[in-house]
């Protein structure tokens, strides 16, 4: 064909496609170019950090993402999860599970009897790390019964198992082929779970990306690929919503929230956005450390004083702008055994001078710090620094402190840092949280006795001996009414002893886009379910 002759063919041939295309309806058009959302990013101040399951660093709500256990504490109670049904034998030493058939670990290995007692033996080789979840003390031994039967004897019979056995961490499954010198101690490998997502790509400080388990058990999610990246809370998160870098932002696992009140308001003005809150999940408390005898605050009397100085309504209203309840106890009403009658200390700044002085400790002008036996009263308060509203609220209780002649240096840093220190003792004061609804109020008290945890906020107290018998018993009985009692002594004791100050009702709030439909709450701050989202 000749040069003219082939462009005048291909000008016809253009022309007819043109004509066929602006003849049809469009409907092929439209669905080309109006493709369904399936991809979700959120704003995390932290890295999700090393994810094995059997450690603690880790992000929680990636953690849920990827790893399951064996049951799932819901509303309405235990339900089955890898394990589709279970007997507890008649003295409630011996639990007997019968596993999924049709489960897999992200490599392919098979989740069975045998990757059961592989994952509970090597939680169990790091007793130490986990001796704060009571459960890890009590097991005696993990027996494979067949290939889908499992049978878990403890040492005595120890009512919340199953509660502990669904938590976000430590008894949920790695595959074994992740393990490391027989273990989980030492690290692992990889991260692959049984879970609805798979960790695809990590970028310490940047980014993690999670793809979608087409071969889920539960059926495959509709997000096919969620990122979390990781921003500074506040302004950079509010930009980075506003120009569609990232979709959603939630309470984190140590109850903070990326974006302030305002911000939040503000996004949802905008009509783009909505805002979702769950019911009250935890108390935001302060812990004081009793067993610091150098310190002011191993007195009960300056502890008391300090309650009394801390205004809660002013706190929930304008500093949290009514997202968070006051609170009066260390469990919010809703937590199971915790409607127990306790004496309320109200904002009073009179009574927390007088609590004082009655104490020895002296000020001649409000201005001036109190003193007892030439020392002052002094001491640091540590908060979260990735927290907007904690260190708003350190500043402001901060002040009113000294109102009542206290001198408090507030201090904020990593979390890691401020778990370090409850841990060690190396600490005044520092904000933290209960381990919330689903958990509480056994996880929280069975920390009480945990060096790891709430020991050194505890041991000081004048009936700690007493207080750690009732803990033990508490957990052991099989009464329902003696276990209502034991819980009411317990939470009247560290209320009296006031080593835990609350302040609010902690909430996991969620701001999402407007089109993403099925955003739910699980019965724990620690997880969102994402697999049951999905894009309109």
């Amino acid at each position: 064909m000749k040069k003219g002759s082939m462009f005048v063919f291909l000008s016809i041939i253009m022309y007819s496609i043109i004509m066929l295309v602006g003849c049809s309806d469009g409907s092929d058009t439209v669905t080309t170019n109006i493709k369904k959302k399936t991809e979700l990013v959120y704003a995390s101040s932290k890295d999700i950090n090393d994810m094995n399951p059997h450690l603690y660093t880790g992000s929680m709500p990636a953690q849920g993402m990827i790893y399951e256990s064996l049951v799932e504490n819901t509303e309405e109670g235990i339900k089955p999860l890898l394990a589709k049904s279970w007997e507890i034998s008649k003295g409630g030493k011996v639990y007997t599970f019968h596993l999924r058939e049709d489960v897999k670990f992200h490599d392919g290995e098979p989740f069975n009897a045998e990757a059961v007692k592989q994952n509970i033996d090597a939680v169990q080789k790091n007793a130490e790390k986990h001796a704060w979840i009571k459960l890890s003390t009590k097991i005696v031994s993990c027996k494979v019964v067949d290939e889908y039967t499992v049978e878990l004897e403890l040492s005595e019979a120890y009512y919340p198992t199953l509660v502990e056995l669904s938590m976000t961490r430590p008894y949920v499954f790695i595959s074994p082929g992740n393990f490391m010198n027989g273990g989980t101690k030492d690290g692992v490998n990889g991260y692959n779970g049984t879970g609805p997502y798979i960790l695809t790509k990590h970028k310490t400080d940047e980014y993690a990306t999670f793809g979608a388990n087409e071969d889920y058990w539960g059926g495959a999610p509709k997000i096919k690929k969620i990122t979390s990246k990781v921003l500074p809370a506040g302004e950079t998160t509010f930009l980075a919503l506003k120009k569609g870098e990232v979709d959603f932002v939630f309470t984190d696992d140590r109850g903070s929230d990326s974006l302030d009140v305002e911000a939040m308001n503000q996004l949802v003005d905008s009509g783009e956005y909505q805002l979702i809150r769950s019911e009250a999940m935890n108390t935001k408390m302060i812990v004081a450390n009793s067993s610091k005898n150098d310190n002011a605050v191993s007195e009960t009397a300056v502890r008391e004083a300090i309650w009394h100085a801390i205004d809660r309504e002013t706190i929930s209203k304008d500093i949290l702008n009514g997202t968070e309840a006051v609170a009066n106890s260390l469990f919010s009403p809703n937590v199971n055994y915790a409607d127990v009658d306790l004496k309320k200390r109200d904002y009073d700044l009179e009574k927390a001078k007088e609590i004082l002085e009655k104490a020895g400790w002296i000020s001649k002008d409000d201005s001036v710090v109190r003193m007892r036996d030439g020392k002052k009263l002094t001491m640091k308060f540590y908060y979260d620094n990735s927290s907007s509203s904690q260190k708003i609220e350190a500043e402001f209780i901060q002040s009113s402190l000294k109102e009542i002649g206290m001198q408090v240096e507030i201090i904020g840093e990593e979390s890691t840092s401020i778990a370090n220190r409850r841990s060690t003792g190396e600490y005044d004061l520092l904000f933290n949280q209960t381990w919330g609804l689903a958990y509480d109020p056994q996880s929280t008290i069975s920390a009480f006795t945990s060096k790891s945890a709430y020991l050194y906020t505890t041991s000081g107290i004048a009936k700690a001996a007493e207080l750690y018998k009732e803990i033990d018993e508490v957990m052991v009985s099989a009464d329902e009414e003696k276990r209502k009692t034991l819980y009411a002594d317990i939470m009247e004791t560290v209320h009296d002893e006031a080593v835990f100050i609350p302040i609010s009702n902690g909430r996991v709030t969620v701001v999402a886009p407007k089109n993403l439909k099925g955003i739910a709450f699980k019965q724990t701050q620690f997880e969102l379910p994402f697999e049951l989202m999905d894009f309109e």
